[in-house]
């Protein structure tokens, strides 16, 4: 496991929690020292702060995609804006948790993305005709282009990268929304309805009491 982060004490208490898991742990405190680490080591997660001195998180991901590096990425960050996580995204981390955050519930998504393993994900995402380009935005459906809002857009994304995994809806609430919280109840099935109505109904179901899965 790599850490990369700046906060001392946040790497030392990670360091310990995760030593206590039995994770061996590396750490580097600059983007520069980071983006070396990941590509030289053979690391199971990365853990990637955005804030850096040298180099952003957004770049070191940026930079290790490009080279066909997949390591597993969990993004930390103190904005907790929908955008920067879409951003995060698009970049090609795996996952993005907001700072202040649960040491159980970073421990539950690293080994969400461990369970996963290292998969080379394609430039496009696609399910059946459906297409999305994180660069780009794009979404398209059949060759036509689809117009999404940004919530719209990050909700589908994040439904892609599951494949044809069933997504509870406490798992969206958490992902595409900054807080559970903040949110009416019943938001998801709001924006999935927007969503199915964009790009097909058959092409996002609902499968009843579990959550919603893309079919081709």
């Amino acid at each position: 496991m790599l850490l990369v982060d700046d906060e001392e004490r946040l790497v030392a208490a990670l360091r310990r929690g995760l030593a206590a898991e039995g994770f061996a742990v590396d750490s580097a405190a600059t983007g520069p020292e980071g983006l070396r680490a990941a590509r030289s080591g053979d690391f199971d997660a990365v853990v990637l702060d955005v804030m850096l001195p040298g180099l952003s998180g957004y770049e070191v991901v940026r930079r290790l995609r490009a080279e066909d590096n997949w390591v597993p990425v969990l993004m930390l960050s103190a904005k907790d804006g929908e955008h920067d996580q879409a951003d995060a995204l698009d970049d090609g981390a795996d996952d993005y948790l907001t700072k202040p955050f649960s040491f159980v519930i970073l421990l539950a998504r690293l080994r969400a993305l461990l369970r996963r393993g290292v998969v080379a994900r394609p430039a496009v995402l696609a399910v059946g005709d459906l297409t999305l380009d994180p660069a780009t935005r794009e979404v398209g459906v059949a060759g036509t282009p689809v117009e999404l809002t940004p919530r719209e857009f990050v909700l589908l994304e994040y439904l892609m990268r599951q494949g044809d995994r069933v997504v509870a809806k406490g798992e969206l609430l958490e992902h595409v929304w900054d807080s559970a919280a903040e949110v009416a109840p019943n938001a998801v099935e709001v924006y999935v309805g927007y969503v199915r109505r964009k790009i097909g109904a058959g092409r996002l179901v609902t499968v009843r009491g579990v959550g919603y899965r893309l079919v081709a």
